[in-house]
């Protein structure tokens, strides 16, 4: 039996799809290897989204490829955002893969793996909406949570974005479909569903003419055996009223809003082709803070976009000091082809933009510090990952996988990954924070 393993990079929205080739790969006869180097191929899902994204997965393509000859790899496939961003063009100058695969074909990855081994090289490439959005996956995370994807695709058109050239415009999943899958991962063990879109906030309208993520919500809510349910990457402008006093009023949902707001100034948003200013943004936060009472806002910046002054920097910056975001993350400006941002002759120096990057996350240490003190006290419940030395460790509502800070904790019973329990908050460590678990069924 031939062992293929995968290798997923970018984004959750990414690893969905590799969990689905996965799948596919599986039913079709392959045996899946967690392992590259006993593998006979190996699938490099690619993200293309920035510079920094693009040059990690060339770099993991090329590795898979020095090793092909050494030991039993044969094959190297190349699938994903990079695949599908530069298409004949990765094909060409990378002649080292055997397959590349644009994302509309990756329900025919088994049948390119059984010709490449044949002795073919495999370049296909289908319309961006023939990816499907169904189907069985293998996650590839721990078995306790899943993301799950509930649209593709992005209509926000923002300047500096790829995403739609990428993957194209905005298309939800049927609600029932979403429930379906979200009913098998719950009977497979999953406790922690992670609702996921470009802009998730967004999700309905295009097949129900009406924003639909407040439904959605209260209905996964309903599957027995999910115990969280978190909603990431919300659009500002789509925060509404319903959608906070739904995840305020629903039990089981994170206390967690993620909107990347990307800048503090007027005049750099309405160039990124975004609505609002510092103001109202600050109203959003605002609204959510006293409408969701103990909730963790979390939000992305990006300093160094082309034409931005010093003021416009100085903007930026004063709206991370008055929001006071719980978590956030600020990255330099990537001017990437293809975009209007990234056709502008008046781009910032790459040591510029990385300096002020730098600069917005030394002002966020300070407020991501005082929020860890200010959690000390407090009781949280916690989803246990593993333990390192005497210490458990695991996240709170507070944080989103693969994303935010870890609470490190010791117990007096015996705990297992995906166990929820109980930890009081002794101690804040930088970003993380420490504690004591109370005994299982003990509640606050």
């Amino acid at each position: 039996m031939v062992k293929v393993g995968m290798i997923s990079l970018g984004c959750s929205k990414n690893q969905v799809d590799a969990e689905r080739m996965m799948a596919t790969l599986r039913q079709e006869g392959f045996e899946l290897c967690a392992d590259p180097a006993r593998c006979q191929v190996v699938v490099v899902n690619t993200c293309g989204f920035i510079e920094d994204a693009k040059r990690e997965s060339i770099e993991a393509i090329l590795a898979e490829a020095r090793r092909k000859g050494e030991g039993s790899l044969q094959c190297v496939v190349v699938t994903g955002c990079l695949a599908e961003r530069y298409r004949e063009e990765l094909a060409a100058e990378m002649p080292e893969a055997d397959v590349v695969l644009g994302i509309g074909c990756n329900g025919d990855i088994a049948g390119a793996i059984h010709r490449a081994l044949s002795g073919e090289r495999v370049v296909e490439f289908g319309e961006k909406g023939a990816l499907s959005l169904e189907g069985d996956r293998v996650l590839a995370n721990p078995p306790y949570f899943a993301y799950v994807k509930v649209a593709e695709g992005c209509d926000n058109r923002c300047s500096y974005c790829a995403i739609p050239l990428i993957r194209g415009g905005f298309r939800s999943r049927a609600m029932e479909h979403i429930l379906e899958e979200v009913e098998q991962l719950a009977a497979r063990g999953v406790r922690e569903v992670n609702l996921v879109a470009q802009d998730t906030s967004r999700y309905g309208l295009d097949l129900y003419g009406e924003y639909k993520l407040p439904e959605l919500i209260r209905r996964v809510c309903r599957v027995e055996g999910v115990h969280w349910v978190r909603v990431l990457y919300c659009y500002p402008d789509r925060i509404t009223d319903e959608l906070i006093r739904t995840m305020a009023q629903e039990p089981k949902v994170c206390k967690y809003m993620d909107i990347p707001v990307q800048h503090g100034s007027a005049k750099v948003l309405r160039e990124m082709n975004r609505t609002g200013s510092a103001e109202t943004i600050l109203e959003v936060v605002r609204r959510i803070r006293e409408g969701m009472p103990g909730a963790v806002v979390r939000t992305t910046m990006i300093a160094g976009f082309p034409g931005e002054t010093e003021e416009d920097f100085g903007e930026l910056c004063r709206l991370v000091e008055e929001a006071r975001f719980d978590r956030l993350g600020c990255f330099a400006y990537s001017q990437e082809e293809g975009t209007p941002a990234g056709e502008r002759e008046d781009q910032l120096d790459p040591e510029l933009r990385r300096r002020r990057a730098d600069l917005v996350m030394e002002r966020q240490m300070d407020i991501a510090f005082a929020f860890a003190e200010s959690c000390v006290g407090r009781c949280l419940e916690v989803l246990v990952e593993g333990k390192r030395g005497r210490r458990y460790y695991g996240r709170s509502y507070m944080d989103a996988p693969d994303i935010d800070t870890r609470v490190y904790f010791t117990s007096e019973e015996a705990l297992a990954p995906g166990d929820f329990v109980w930890v009081d908050i002794t101690g804040a460590q930088e970003y993380d924070l420490t504690g004591k678990a109370r005994n299982k069924g003990e509640t606050p």
